[in-house]
């Protein structure tokens, strides 16, 4: 039966279109279970009917047959959502009978819903003339091979083959970069593909040799021209994705490995491409979402290589007008390559939002959506719509949509004008209550970003990627230095410097850690106490970086018990005595930082009372902590949809935390992707919350909102909301609140 099933699929995912692919269908379905008749009908949701698109048994009518969303078994299947058997279809009160097809002369019935992703796509259906009931093996064969159906169909639907798009394609990908485009698509089809290149081997060796040496050469000088060409308009955080590519062209085994192949034999373009993927493939099989990305930039260096191989200029693009991009795999130095004002999107078939090219894109504030299942040939020089914010991509869209949505253009245009236009101001709510807003930050700040002198400063800063970068544990010099020029960046406001968060989900390149269940694992606070002997160094360093500026508070992550923090209480001391009579002893004071925890693991919820005097103040991780309360891992995309920070369940522990925090007296700030939310900085403020800390871009437009909401609507808003049942609920009533306050703009993201 598998291989019937395999080769039924297979016909139908081969098909040219979708009316051969459902011909193909039920031809051999029919021959599979050896059944006189087989009909499949689409769900036309426009329309209300279930249409018959194609049949084996049935007499063809020479018009189209629909069932309408209220009768007929067929419909009770997919209204259902099951199968449904039966023995003589006549007998049944929903049985609706359709002149002209013959389907009077079979009895027995059985359809099976195809569905994809909750919604029914349509009904597949075999009938006999014997009347008698289905049994078993047929049944699982046949739900087997609607579940495998429902993949292709589902894609059939992505490329515009489906009956009920009249107006354009409308394909769905993940959104990487919010922010909305309408222009012309444009297909680069310029880039080598790794894939492409096959096993050759080299007359001359040295020559092969040279010319990896000249590509090598040429890439480094691309992506250090690549970063001047940015050092204006983004922050060093931003900036360090060029100086990762320079890394990894640079890095010794890497290097070592390319020329190896060489030396045997090897062509430099099947070096690279095996080089390539063996490196790619080993950050492919990491648990953790940003070193899995990491593979990606190992290709597009890769591709880069390639491409310097055959030529000794970098690709320049020209436009008369602004386009949007489509590409196979979206790379950093595709969007340098664009001049200026030239990008209106970005629409790649591969890719995740963790990846470098789409922080580039955020940062430059290009929409982008990635993993689009595109034809190219279909798309190019299309007019198309692109929705950073919900991952749609609409091809030639009618005249309706296509006008409100450069509408939404406009004013989004008109939004981001308004908002900057007061970012240096101080946050206050319209009552004038004081809001204090800081940012996340990873790998350094930068004093020239305009958005630096409109916050109170860094609520958390990630001190671990610096440690993924290197092919060491960074010395102590070297980490004191780093620290101090984020230190020294904001002289008179707090830094929060969160200790070492990796282990399990986040191995360093240098420290192999395997497990089954890495969310769960050996990582944060428990892998720093496992090593005290790397937990002191970083401690070390942040206490000597902070001398003299005295603007730092220590975070530590993770925690999950009192005895993790008195643990880790007793090495921050040793730590501070040891650096503290070093500063004496060359006639300088070291200020005791701050110390706080992360919230991000429930069952410190229910000790949050013990905290008083242990700790100066805390930090709730609302991503972390809405994943353990749900059980739900965020990056995995079938129970994505089950992951949200408007849980009534999560906004509850959120409220129990900020009143605890009060009742102690210790100060509470949030530093998730929650406090970035529009919806969710209000729900915050209603709660209590007073310092929220977020992403540059989410600054100007949080703190616009809050200027003219007071905090007594807030409040009001936050009461609602924690009393009710359902997410969407919550969803639904914040949604009506921003937008009776005319600020609906402000969260088409949650669309």
């Amino acid at each position: 039966m598998l291989i019937q099933l395999r080769e039924i699929v297979e016909k139908v995912a081969s098909a040219q279109s979708l009316i051969e692919a459902l011909d193909q269908l039920v031809i051999n379905t029919c021959k599979a279970m050896n059944t006189e008749c087989c009909s499949v009908y689409i769900a036309d949701y426009d329309k209300q009917e279930y249409t018959l698109m194609a049949t084996q048994g049935l007499t063809n009518p020479h018009h189209q047959v629909g069932l309408g969303f209220s009768e007929g078994l067929v419909v009770l299947v997919g209204s259902r959502a099951e199968p449904i058997n039966v023995a003589d279809a006549r007998t049944q009160p929903h049985f609706k009978h359709l002149p002209d097809i013959g389907e009077e002369s079979f009895g027995s019935f059985f359809g099976t819903p195809i569905i994809h992703q909750r919604k029914v796509l349509g009904v597949l259906v075999i009938q006999q003339r014997q009347r008698r009931e289905f049994d078993e093996s047929e049944e699982s064969f046949m739900v087997t091979l609607a579940a495998q159906l429902a993949v292709v169909f589902a894609h059939a639907k992505a490329q515009g083959m489906w009956p009920d798009q009249h107006n354009g394609m409308h394909l769905v990908g993940a959104p990487a970069s919010p922010g909305v485009a309408v222009a012309t698509a444009w297909w680069d089809d310029t880039q080598p593909l790794l894939e492409h290149v096959l096993p050759a081997s080299c007359l001359d060796r040295n020559e092969e040799q040279e010319r990896l040496s000249i590509a090598i050469d040429l890439a480094s000088t691309e992506f250090r021209r690549l970063r001047k060409r940015f050092d204006s308009e983004l922050q060093k955080e931003t900036l360090a994705i060029f100086d990762l590519f320079n890394h990894l062209l640079n890095d010794p085994m890497l290097r070592k490995d390319l020329f190896a192949k060489i030396a045997s034999g090897d062509k430099a373009e099947w070096a690279i491409r095996q080089v390539v993927e063996a490196y790619s493939s080993r950050f492919a099989n990491m648990k953790d979402e940003y070193l899995k990305e990491r593979a990606q930039d190992i290709r597009e260096l890769g591709q880069r290589l390639l491409f310097f191989l055959h030529n000794e200029e970098s690709t320049e693009y020209q436009w008369d007008n602004p386009v949007v991009l489509l590409t196979r795999e979206l790379t950093a130095a595709m969007l340098a390559a664009i001049p200026s004002g030239m990008l209106a999107g970005v629409v790649a078939q591969e890719g995740a939002s963790n990846s470098h090219a789409a922080i580039l894109s955020r940062a430059l504030g290009i929409p982008a959506i990635m993993g689009v299942d595109f034809i190219p040939e279909k798309v190019h020089q299309c007019e198309v719509i692109v929705d950073g914010y919900s991952g749609d991509l609409l091809i030639n869209p009618n005249v309706h949509v296509l006008a409100e949505y450069r509408r939404l253009l406009d004013e989004e245009n008109e939004l981001t004008k308004t908002v900057e236009g007061e970012l240096d101001k101080a946050s206050y709510t319209k009552d004038n209550e004081r809001i204090y807003i800081h940012l996340n930050a990873g790998l350094s700040a930068d004093t020239n970003i305009a958005v630096n002198r409109g916050v109170d400063g860094v609520g958390l800063y990630r001190t671990e990627v610096p440690f993924l970068l290197q092919r060491s544990f960074p010395s102590e010099e070297e980490q004191t230095s780093q620290y101090h020029s984020i230190l020294a960046t904001y002289p008179d406001k707090s830094v929060v410097m969160r200790t070492l968060d990796i282990g399990g989900d986040k191995p360093l390149p240098y420290l192999t850690i395997e497990e089954d269940n890495p969310f769960l694992g050996w990582r944060g606070i428990r892998f720093t106490l496992d090593h005290p002997e790397i937990f002191l160094i970083q401690v070390r360093a942040m206490l000597k970086a902070s001398i003299g500026l005295n603007n730092m508070d220590i975070l530590l992550p993770m925690i999950s018990g009192i005895a993790e923090l008195d643990d880790a209480k007793v090495l921050i001391d040793r730590a501070f005595d040891e650096v503290s009579q070093q500063a004496e002893e060359q006639g300088f004071e070291l200020q005791r930082p701050r110390l706080g925890i992360m919230i991000e693991v429930p069952s410190i919820l229910y000790q949050l009372p013990l905290l008083k005097g242990r700790v100066d103040f805390i930090s709730v991780g609302s991503n972390d902590l809405t994943q353990y309360l749900l059980a739900v891992d965020r990056n995995n995309a079938r129970v994505a949809n089950v992951y949200d920070a408007l849980h009534p369940a999560v906004l509850n522990a959120l409220k129990h935390i900020i009143d605890a925090g009060k009742q102690m007296g210790i100060p509470v700030c949030l530093c998730g992707e929650l406090a970035g939310d529009p919806v969710g900085a209000l729900l915050l403020v209603g709660m209590g919350y007073r310092s929220l800390s977020m992403n540059t871009r989410n600054v100007a437009k949080i703190k616009y909102i809050l200027r003219h909401i007071t905090v007594q609507e807030m409040e009001s808003l936050a009461q609602l909301a924690l009393g009710s049942v359902l997410s969407v609920d919550v969803r639904t009533m914040t949604t009506k609140f921003v937008e009776d306050r005319g600020l609906g703009g402000f969260i088409r993201a949650g669309k």
